[in-house]
């Protein structure tokens, strides 16, 4: 699956859009590394995001089967490895 469909089906980023847009400003990496939208997304592979002053870091656990998923399912997608507050003053 894209990384923008599992961004949007995990509910880590409500549009598609906005998720696409993260990544072409660099604020989505995959494993250490910045990713582009269309990058495939694997089982076990780490997600950091940095909007604003928050950086999360998740690890997927599954690959849905279908683009959408029930909210209820969304979290059991990923693990929250971290999740930080950037104060920058």
């Amino acid at each position: 699956m894209r990384l923008d469909q599992y961004l949007r089906a995990s509910r880590l980023v409500l549009r598609r859009t906005v998720a696409q847009e993260l990544c072409e400003a660099g604020a989505v990496s995959v494993n250490g590394t910045t990713a582009r939208a269309s990058r495939t997304v694997r089982a076990g592979d780490e997600i950091k995001i940095r909007r604003r002053d928050r950086v999360f870091t998740v690890r997927v656990h599954t690959i849905p089967e279908t683009k959408q998923v029930s909210r209820t399912q969304a979290p059991t997608l990923y693990e929250i490895i971290s999740d930080d507050r950037t104060n920058d003053e």
